[in-house]
């Protein structure tokens, strides 16, 4: 397995992407030690310099570590046809312990990686590096994550056997399955589809207030996040029976592959795209009114708030349509 060519892409970009973080981490923790912008020593200089190297680097990696979780899941559902007992990504990621840890470390560092790069953008449109310690600070928070992502993937590709017999998606995410599959499947789809608008129209009015006065900047990212989170369990509890016409097929993977239109890649692209930016609008709040920041970050908010309000309404209007388009009608 582990000779698949996108198994070898897998592995390769994520010890690259390990490589340069830790380089990068070395250099961040020196920043956050040494960093003093108004010294005009010979250190502080080097410091400058290296940066500008350092935040190159990182914008690679974590773009890198952003595409990962597409071609994990992709590669996850192009092997399943080598297991019995496999339909879809669902039954692949299921061979052995190491698949569903690594799916979740990837949609973590998705969400994380991409506050990062938008502090990072903050930061480079300033001429005092205000946010240089913080965005450092993040690195070595979200450092960990990527090297055991990266050390569990290969875990993971190494340790796929074709002999294992597996479970089929249709009994991992059954509402009789016991765990946090089985949980989200059992959801009552008539008031997760009232919660899922709910929270969508939420997210919509805030951004919209946020826009126009310029306030309420924390209410919009929080309930921004509730409602990624609130998409998520109503792709499994009801969104995708409509897309599969049946009301007990709760599979979250199916969706990507080509019989469905490969429907899922999209749906999943403008989620975590609009997760992505609303966190983005609350990470830099409190730089908000910080020096350099105060003519920086407010136009900035403002189009990241419109990023998660065009990802959201994207998301919403796919699933409108296939709703009102499927002849399945839950109660």
């Amino acid at each position: 397995m582990i000779l698949h060519p996108a198994v070898l892409a897998l592995i390769v970009a994520s010890a690259l992407t390990g490589f340069m973080v830790l380089y990068a981490c070395w250099y961040g923790a020196r920043i956050l030690l040494q960093w003093e912008i108004r010294s005009g020593s010979e250190r502080q200089l080097g410091l400058e310099r290296r940066t500008y190297l350092i935040s190159t680097l990182l914008c690679f990696a974590f773009a890198v570590q952003i595409l990962s979780l597409f071609l994990y899941v992709y590669t996850a559902d192009r092997l399943h046809g080598l297991f019995s007992g496999a339909m879809c990504a669902a039954g692949t990621l299921n061979v052995n312990r190491y698949g569903y840890p690594v799916l979740v470390l990837k949609a973590v560092t998705f969400l994380l990686a991409g506050v990062w790069l938008i502090v990072n953008h903050a930061d480079t449109r300033g001429y005092d590096y205000p946010l240089i310690r913080i965005k450092y600070a993040l690195l070595l928070l979200i450092a960990p994550l990527v090297l055991t992502d990266g050390i569990l993937e290969y875990r993971y590709f190494a340790g796929l056997r074709a002999d294992v017999i597996t479970s089929c998606c249709g009994s991992l995410f059954s509402r009789d399955r016991a765990g946090v599959a089985g949980d989200l499947a059992a959801l009552p789809s008539g008031p997760m589809e009232w919660l899922f608008f709910a929270g969508m129209i939420a997210t919509a009015a805030c951004g919209i207030r946020f826009n126009r006065t310029g306030s309420g900047g924390y209410l919009f990212s929080v309930v921004g996040t509730l409602a990624f989170f609130i998409a998520v369990a109503s792709l499994i509890s009801f969104i995708c029976l409509y897309y599969y016409d049946l009301p007990t097929h709760h599979c979250p993977f199916c969706i990507l592959q080509k019989e469905y239109g490969s429907i899922g890649y999209a749906l999943y692209a403008t989620l975590f795209g609009g997760g992505v930016a609303g966190m983005g609008t609350g990470a830099l709040m409190p730089f908000r009114n910080r020096g350099t920041m105060a003519a920086v970050i407010p136009p900035l908010q403002r189009r990241l708030v419109v990023a998660t309000l065009v990802f959201y309404l994207l998301f919403t209007l796919m699933v409108c349509c296939r709703m009102l388009l499927s002849p399945l009608r839950l109660g």
